[in-house]
């Protein structure tokens, strides 16, 4: 049983694995979906938007992903967007409608997809210890305000720790899901 005073250092390692399963969401492995697109940030008016506030994103074929870009003069920043967003998806823009194309998997595509996965996996693992960092500095200081005893320091900094093996242990599970997931032929 966790402390109570863990409790919201527990919600948010929830919220870091949260996080990773949308961006795994993002990475498709055979089939086009728009949450492919939703990590891609497009520098519009001179702010970075998520694309989906410049246009309409749908899925009219299985292997193909379009954007109706609102604005036509967005549409090339649109398309750089989605090229540099590292997600190997070459668009083409036809009028304010941008086509991306999806490619069949090779074998080089898949290892590629797994090598994000792995960022994606190492940046939730580095979120999870952020959480765990703030936790026990948390500790610190309530031991150092005489709120608990060093005993009491201990075994919630042993809880914390439990707490954040578990989350890494999440972490990895997914990553290994995933990673199977995107091999598949």
């Amino acid at each position: 049983m966790t402390d109570p005073r863990l409790g919201d250092f527990s919600r948010r390692m929830d919220g870091a694995l949260e996080a990773l399963r949308k961006e795994f969401g993002g990475l498709r492995t055979g089939r086009a979906s728009a949450s492919l697109l939703e990590p891609v940030q497009v520098t519009a008016y001179g702010n970075p938007m998520p694309l989906n506030q410049v246009g309409t994103v749908s899925v009219p074929e299985p292997r193909m992903i379009t954007v109706q870009v609102w604005d036509k003069g967005l549409v090339s920043a649109v398309e750089k967007a989605i090229r540099d967003a590292g997600l190997g998806l070459n668009p083409a823009s036809d009028g304010s409608t941008v086509r991306v194309p999806l490619p069949e998997l090779s074998q080089d595509r898949r290892q590629e997809l797994t090598k994000v996965a792995h960022k994606y996996a190492e940046q939730g693992r580095v979120a999870v210890r952020n959480v765990r960092r703030d936790g026990m500095d948390f500790l610190k200081k309530l031991e150092k305000d005489h709120d608990i005893s060093e005993d009491e320091h201990k075994k919630l900094a042993d809880q914390m720790q439990k707490l954040t093996d578990e989350h890494v242990k999440k972490v990895d599970e997914a990553l290994a899901a995933k990673e199977k997931e995107i091999l598949q032929v």
